[in-house]
């Protein structure tokens, strides 16, 4: 194993699709798919002292997915999930639950102190408790060369503008689909310029090392300062969608950390993240052929 720890920060839950219960939360989808390329992924979260929290950890623990994961007297989250008619999820989320109340302990400080890239989004700092808990973390982090990916994942009404300029501004690369920028922009008072012109405004005014602009079917960007990298969306068949931004994010970070150019990274993240959406469920196991490519 790679000794480079890479952290998912945030929401673990059950999604309750039609079809049955399947373990959620971008921060173990993201911890698992960096796990599969070799590093040394973690997910941090809460669960309750419940059954489906109990289920969690033993899902995690035969996944091989290593997690500092408090137990705390709040539910275990779950997220009633509906696809429509083109495999779309729509999400209803429990609120008050475990991963609202992720406390910042002198172990996960310690976890913080060797973390060499994190992601973290926008729907854990919902709660004042889970939010405190991820600034800490963020600002334990060693200086220098490490990554802090804010995958920003607006979901329903959990996030205020506030939230969104903080993290910005604690983020060094920021992640973001073209509804949300679109929404972002909004907020933020700039909605009539074209999308890339937005994301340079972004990377200008937040001082980022890269933005990523992620569009469906229309592809995907890599913004750098002075460089552009877009890399066309395969034509996959589409089993369902979830997770596959997860994987995008987790594929990025793991090549840019193993000392991949942002264009073969960005490349190699595409093509796993259609992989994903072949499949059912947010963790599939990444092929051979794929992985190989980031030796």
């Amino acid at each position: 194993m790679n000794n480079t720890i890479v952290v998912g920060i945030g929401e673990a839950l059950w999604d309750v699709l039609p079809e049955g219960k399947k373990i959620g939360g971008a921060p173990a989808n993201f911890a698992y798919h960096v796990s599969q390329f070799g590093l040394d992924g973690r997910t941090v979260s809460a669960v309750g002292e419940d059954k489906l929290g109990t289920e969690i950890l033993e899902n995690f623990y035969e996944k091989k997915l290593y997690s500092m994961i408090e137990r705390v007297p709040y539910p275990t989250g779950t997220v009633q999930v509906e696809l429509d008619a083109e495999g779309i999820p729509c999400y209803d989320i429990k609120e008050g639950v475990a991963w609202d109340n992720i406390p910042y302990t002198s172990a996960l400080e310690g976890l913080a102190k060797q973390t060499s890239a994190v992601c973290f989004g926008s729907l854990a700092q919902r709660s004042v408790v889970s939010r405190e808990t991820i600034n800490k973390f963020l600002d334990a982090m060693p200086e220098g060369n490490t990554l802090k990916v804010f995958d920003i994942n607006l979901r329903q009404g959990f996030y205020t503008k506030e939230i969104l300029c903080n993290s910005f501004k604690r983020c060094n690369v920021l992640k973001i689909n073209d509804e949300e920028l679109v929404t972002v922009s909004r907020m933020f008072g700039y909605p009539g310029i074209d999308l890339q012109d937005k994301c340079w405004i972004l990377l200008a005014k937040y001082n980022l090392k890269m933005l990523i602009l992620t569009c469906g079917v229309n592809g995907s960007y890599v913004f750098t300062p002075g460089n552009v990298s877009f890399v066309e969306t395969p034509k996959v068949e589409v089993a369902d969608t979830v997770g596959a931004g997860d994987s995008f994010t987790a594929t990025f970070v793991a090549a840019l950390l193993k000392g991949m150019p942002i264009t073969e990274a960005h490349r190699l993240a595409v093509e796993v993240s259609a992989f994903v959406c072949t499949q059912n469920g947010a963790m599939p196991v990444i092929p051979d052929y794929l992985k190989e490519r980031m030796k």
